[in-house]
């Protein structure tokens, strides 16, 4: 039997356990994230150390905190004047999107299924 990978953060640091193997990678190190559209979708991570996590994007559409702390992370590398973030906007930016519609539907669920009083 198979089990997805279990996610976790901490500020700086995306952690992916599954089975056997546990992968971490550096959130203010990162230089690459790539995004690979298969036949199951995954996001690749990778730091400057040689660091590297395979996750399901879905993870991060579906638990918006984790989904700051790894931005947060990616923007720092973005923005620093000596950037190590090398690619990867593009994929950041659909995640992102995907992120806040995902909350924009949320809340238009909550507001539609509120009681009347």
């Amino acid at each position: 039997m198979l089990t997805p990978p279990r996610v976790r953060a901490r500020p700086g640091v995306l952690v992916s356990r599954g089975l056997l193997l546990r992968r971490s990678v550096r959130l203010d190190d990162l230089v690459a994230v790539r995004r690979d559209d298969g036949i199951a979708p995954r996001l690749v991570l990778r730091d400057a150390s040689g660091g590297q996590v395979v996750l399901d994007p879905d993870v991060l559409v579906a638990n918006p905190p984790l989904w700051r702390l790894m931005d947060d992370g990616a923007r720092a590398c973005a923005c620093a004047e000596h950037g190590s973030l090398l690619c990867g906007a593009t994929a950041l930016r659909r995640i992102a999107e995907r992120v806040e519609h995902g909350a924009a539907e949320g809340c238009a669920w909550a507001v539609q299924r509120r009681p009347s009083p």
